[in-house]
C-alpha cells in the first residue's frame, strides 16, 4: 500500500525545501522528491558557490589595488584556482548538509530518486536518472526509496537548467555551462561570454578579476538588458575599465572548434562577422524549466514557453497540483521561489489573509564588479506604461563613505509615481547595493510614500545614504549634490 502524506514536493532547490519546512510547520504530513543534491542548483552550483567565488575575486582585486589605500604588498597577487574551488565547493557542502538538518529537524521525509506524477494526488519514486554528485550531505535517517506514494497536494518545485542554443550547444570541455565554469582545473587564457544575463556577467567579473582575457558578446543593444539603461551603462563603463570587451547588439552564429581552443563567429548590428579565438567560451543565454518527464502532459497540466502555468498561490490548472520556484516561470531567482513555496503551502494549509505572490515586488542582483541591484518599473518600463513619473538619481561620487571605501562610482536612480508619490522602481550600481536594495524592497512593500522616505533618518556615513538622496533629488530637494 502506498505511504500517505499531506504534501509531497518534488525537488529540493530554495522553493522545494523552505516550502517543506514550511509545511511541517503548520502541522503536515510532508515529504520531499529528490533526484540529484538536497539544496538544488542555488545552493550547490548556483547562487551560493558563485558568491564564493566572487568573493575570492573582490579579496583579489582589493590586494592588486593595495597601494590605491596607502598599503604595500610586494608584487602582483595572484590566484590558486583549485584553492578558490575548493573553498566554493566547501561553502556548498556545509549548506548542503544543512539542508538535510532541517530536513530531519522538522520531520519532514526525504524520498531518494526521480518522481512522475502518475494521476492528481499520486506519484511513482524511480530511480534517478542523475549521478548523485558532490557535494552531498551523509544520507539522512528520515530517507525513503523507490516507490509508490499519495498526497492530496503535489507541489513541483524541479527548478531549471542552462538553454543551449542550436548548433552551439555545451561540450563540458570547449563550450561550457555554469557548472564547468564553476570548477575549472585551471584558468583559460582567453575566455568568450555568450549572453550578458545575471549568470553571464557574474562569470564574466569572476574571470576578469583572476586574470583572464574576457569577452562578452550580447545579443541585446545593452549588457543585463532586464536592467535600467543609465544603471547598465555605468556598470559597463566601469567592467571595460577592468579590461573586460563587451560586444552589444551582437550574437554567436557559429563556432568552429580546434584541440584546445575555439574559434567564435560574432556578428553585429551593422551585418559585419568577426571572428574571436578564445581557449573557452560559456553559453549563458538563459534557462528553462525543468517540466521533461515528470507526467505533467499525461495529467494535464498547462505549460507555456517550457514553464508551468500557476497563478499567484502556485496552482496548476488541475486541482491538488501546484509549481514554485524556476519552474513556473520568471523571474527565475532563489528568493522568488522560496517565497512562492511559503505562499503555496500557507494557502494550501487554509491560513486567512496569505497574499499572492506580486512579481513586481522581486528584487533582483547581480554580484559583478560592480554589483546591480533592483526592483521594480524601470523609468523605460514606467513610461511605456503610461505613468506620470519622478525620477531622483544620486551618484556615489557625491557620498562619503563611498568615497571613503575607494567606490565612488555608482548611482542610486529611483521613480516615482507623480501624482501619488508611490515609490514604483529603485535601481542600484555601485559597492554592496544588493545588500542595500532591500530597503526600498521594504518600502515598497508597505506602500510607503516618498514623504515617508524623506523622513527616514539614515545613519551617516553609509552608502545608504545614496538612497535617501536620490528620494530627495525625485523631488528637487537633493542635499548633498
Amino acid at each position: 500500500m502506498a505511504e500517505n502524506y499531506d504534501v509531497i514536493i518534488i525537488g529540493s532547490g530554495p522553493g522545494g525545501y523552505v516550502a517543506a519546512v514550511r509545511a511541517s510547520q503548520l502541522g503536515l504530513k510532508t515529504a520531499i522528491v529528490e533526484r540529484e543534491h538536497l539544496g538544488g542548483i542555488c545552493l550547490n552550483w548556483g547562487c551560493i558557490p558563485t558568491k564564493a567565488l566572487l568573493r575570492s575575486a573582490e579579496i583579489l582585486d582589493h590586494a592588486n589595488h593595495a597601494k590605491d589605500y596607502g598599503l604595500v604588498l610586494e608584487g602582483k597577487m595572484s590566484a590558486d584556482v583549485k584553492a578558490v574551488v575548493a573553498r566554493s565547493r566547501g561553502v556548498s557542502a556545509r549548506l548542503n548538509g544543512g539542508v538535510g538538518f532541517l530536513m530531519k529537524k522538522n520531520k519532514v521525509d526525504v524520498i531518494w530518486g526521480e518522481a512522475k506524477i502518475t494521476k492528481p494526488g499520486e506519484i511513482v519514486v524511480g530511480k534517478s536518472s542523475k549521478p548523485v554528485v558532490e557535494p552531498q550531505n551523509p544520507v539522512p535517517k528520515n530517507i525513503k526509496g523507490e516507490g509508490t506514494y499519495t498526497a492530496k497536494h503535489i507541489i513541483i518545485a524541479t527548478g531549471a537548467r542552462p538553454r543551449a542554443l542550436p548548433g552551439i550547444e555545451p561540450d563540458g570541455k570547449l563550450i561550457w555551462t555554469y557548472f564547468e565554469a564553476m570548477k575549472p582545473a585551471a584558468l583559460p587564457k582567453s575566455l568568450i561570454v555568450m549572453g550578458s544575463g545575471a549568470i553571464g556577467i557574474e562569470f564574466a567579473s569572476f574571470y576578469r578579476s583572476m586574470g583572464v582575457d574576457v569577452t562578452v558578446v550580447e545579443v541585446m543593444p545593452t549588457i543585463m538588458p532586464v536592467e535600467d539603461v543609465e544603471v547598465t551603462a555605468i556598470a559597463r563603463k566601469q567592467l571595460e575599465k577592468r579590461g573586460m570587451k563587451i560586444l552589444t547588439s551582437a550574437k554567436v552564429t557559429k563556432v568552429e572548434k580546434a584541440a584546445d581552443s575555439l574559434t567564435a563567429h560574432v556578428e553585429t548590428a551593422d551585418g559585419k562577422v568577426q571572428q574571436i579565438t578564445a581557449d573557452r567560451m560559456i553559453s549563458a543565454v538563459g534557462v528553462q524549466g525543468n517540466i521533461e518527464n515528470l507526467g505533467l502532459e499525461a495529467v494535464g497540466v498547462k505549460t507555456d514557453r517550457g514553464c508551468v502555468v500557476i497563478d499567484g498561490y502556485g496552482k496548476t490548472n488541475v486541482s491538488g497540483i501546484y509549481a514554485i520556484g524556476d519552474v513556473a516561470g520568471p523571474p527565475m531567482l532563489a528568493h522568488k521561489a522560496e517565497h512562492e513555496g511559503v505562499v503555496c503551502v500557507e494557502k494550501i494549509a487554509g491560513l486567512p489573509n496569505v497574499h499572492a505572490t506580486d512579481k513586481g515586488k522581486v528584487p533582483g542582483c547581480t554580484y559583478c564588479n560592480p554589483q546591480v541591484a533592483s526592483v521594480g518599473l524601470t523609468e523605460a518600463k514606467a513610461k511605456e506604461a503610461g505613468r506620470d513619473i519622478r525620477v531622483g538619481r544620486f551618484s556615489f561620487a557625491a557620498n562619503g563613505k563611498a568615497i571613503a571605501l575607494g567606490e565612488d562610482q555608482g548611482l542610486c536612480k529611483v521613480i516615482f509615481d507623480k501624482k501619488t508619490g508611490e515609490l514604483l522602481g529603485a535601481h542600484m550600481v555601485g559597492a554592496e547595493v544588493t545588500e542595500l536594495i532591500q530597503g526600498f524592497v521594504v518600502a515598497m512593500n508597505l506602500e510607503t510614500t516618498e514623504e515617508e522616505l524623506m523622513h527616514t533618518i539614515f545613519p551617516h556615513p553609509t552608502v545608504s545614504e545614496t538612497m535617501k538622496e536620490a528620494v530627495l533629488d525625485a523631488y528637487g530637494r537633493v542635499l548633498n549634490a
